[in-house]
């Protein structure tokens, strides 16, 4: 599994480089503030929402610590998704959020 810092995606996010994150917390922990232009999909929907996703597209998944969206990459992985998982989760981000 790829993995990149928060540091690292909070670079690409400055950059306009992360347009596809994937944010698998709870609604009422993403309401508390997420990366901006996140989608929230929380980790028990990821299952039934990944014909949402684009397989040509790569996309960075975060949760609240990087263990849901840990799991939430190695499904997507399997299904032939392209992902990043971010390390650490929102406990490490220091960038904006919405």
């Amino acid at each position: 599994m790829k993995t990149l810092t928060a540091k690292e995606v909070e670079v690409l996010v400055k950059e306009g480089k992360a347009a596809d994150i994937i944010d698998v917390r709870e609604t009422d922990e993403v309401a508390e503030g997420k990366i901006p232009g996140a989608v929230n999909i929380p980790l028990g929907l990821v299952e039934f929402r990944m014909h949402e996703l684009d397989k040509s597209k790569e996309y960075i998944m975060v949760c609240r610590s990087g263990g849901r969206s840990g799991r939430a990459s190695k499904l997507l992985e399997s299904q032939g998704f392209n992902v990043i998982n971010m390390e650490g989760g929102m406990l490490s981000w220091e960038g904006k959020v919405e």
